[in-house]
């Protein structure tokens, strides 16, 4: 990596780039005091919807470069005209588009007076710090809630704001261990490479992300009602549980806790992973009509009458049986013959891509996953599109993931503070 400081330029634009079509968070503001991932995803969902996202970073100082911790999470790094590393981390480019970022020391009376002056004139407010650190700068729930009696205060934490874990860090790879969905993840403890398994993207951080944007939506609604605001109260654990969902609800009903099954189901049979002659496909049969299909289509359609496999219920009681015959069968050919002859058939599956397979995938690039940006230090940023089509109220990519600091002072500007004046909070270390 070769580290460069990146200067704020001085005439940043105040607000984001009016969108073409109205959007459906126009004209609400996101006060986005969160690092890393959980609330920055729910931040960016926000501000594609077209709320106006202003992220709150620490500036640099002596033993710390400042700003979100994931701006250095590389390498890869965004790549400058000239094909080298500039200081910007794709993991911190992935969840912080269509924002403002302005840098403040909330250590600092001064930083702490900003906030203040910022969230009263906010819709919500998202932080991730953890129990009680707020409460020290007098910028706690509480405390603002009686500035802005109508602000949605939104706390991301590993554990909640009560119980027994509630003063412990939270990370995502801990809260799959502890939340359960490690044990239902990875092969089969008795097969080779068998074992709990993380899965590959940080879904506790990603499912708390959307499950705090809708709480927020909801609190905003509300709000909107009735002018009362809310707290909200999200913990990586509580979410991590909820989303076990039918895994959970098989435990709750009988008592045993599932296991894994590596790339099996727990209650669907056939529906997973074959090996064909040049390698792995996906067979996904959700009833009995699409099983005797795929029977047929393996030229035993004498399997979909036998009493063993004729229902799913028998299916996967006797998935030992079967699974064995179906494998054997599959092995004869390559993938794209029995991928076809499914697709013919309206039998579910399909490919296993790698990441460039999907980005050159024809579907993916039709629905718009794929978006090129501008951005102050290259001319080579793609991000990952949202998935939210909208139809009256279509998401809009109005502005690159900010440079730290990008917009400090446009946004001191809008809330009425001179140049002199910010001149001499930058000067103190109060913002950068």
């Amino acid at each position: 990596m070769t580290s460069q400081a990146t200067t704020p330029p001085t005439s940043a634009a105040a607000a984001p780039s009016a969108p073409s079509a109205p959007m459906a968070l126009q004209g609400v503001r996101v006060l986005d005091l969160s690092r890393v991932l959980a609330g920055p995803w729910c931040s960016q969902t926000l501000a594609d919807l077209g709320a106006d996202v202003i992220k709150v970073e620490r500036p640099p100082s002596a033993g710390h470069p400042g700003g979100d911790d994931t701006r250095g999470w590389g390498p890869p790094y965004l790549k400058d005209t000239e094909g080298g590393d500039t200081s910007e981390a794709a993991y911190y480019l992935g969840a912080n588009r269509n924002k403002r970022s302005i840098a403040i020391d909330i250590a600092q009376p001064q930083g702490q007076a900003l906030i203040r002056e910022l969230a009263a004139q906010s819709d919500v407010l998202l932080e991730n710090y953890k129990v009680g650190d707020l409460a020290r700068y007098g910028l706690d729930a509480p405390a603002l809630l009686a500035l802005n009696p109508r602000l949605v205060f939104c706390s991301v934490t590993g554990f909640g704001q009560s119980g027994p874990y509630s003063d412990r860090a939270g990370y995502d790879y801990a809260v799959q261990g502890l939340g359960g969905l490690m044990s239902v993840t990875g092969e089969r403890d008795a097969l080779p490479g068998g074992g709990p398994q993380k899965v590959g993207v940080a879904v506790a951080d990603l499912f708390t992300g959307m499950y705090a944007t809708v709480a927020i939506l909801a609190a905003l609604r509300h709000r909107d009602a009735t002018g009362q605001g809310q707290v909200i109260d999200m913990a990586l654990l509580d979410t991590q549980v909820a989303m076990l969902a039918n895994l959970g609800a098989n435990y709750l009903c009988t008592g045993q806790a599932p296991r894994r099954m590596g790339n099996a189901h727990q209650n669907i049979v056939p529906y997973q992973t074959f090996q064909a002659t040049d390698g792995h496909l996906i067979v996904a049969v959700g009833n009995d009509r699409q099983f005797a299909k795929f029977c047929e289509i393996l030229g035993h359609p004498d399997w979909a009458q036998d009493a063993r496999f004729a229902t799913n219920a028998q299916r996967v009681r006797h998935r030992d049986v079967l699974v064995p015959l179906l494998a054997e069968c599959i092995a004869t050919q390559p993938r794209q013959h029995w991928l076809t002859a499914m697709e013919a058939a309206k039998v579910p599956g399909g490919a296993i891509n790698d990441l460039a397979e999907v980005f050159d995938d024809p579907q993916v690039h039709h629905r718009g996953m794929v978006v090129p940006m501008d951005h102050p230090l290259t001319d080579r940023l793609r991000l990952v599109g949202s998935p939210m089509k909208l139809s009256a109220t279509p998401v809009a990519y109005r502005l690159p993931p900010p440079l730290l600091g990008q917009h400090t002072e446009a946004i001191l500007a809008e809330l009425g503070h001179t140049a002199d004046t910010i001149a001499a909070w930058r000067q103190q270390g109060v913002i950068a």
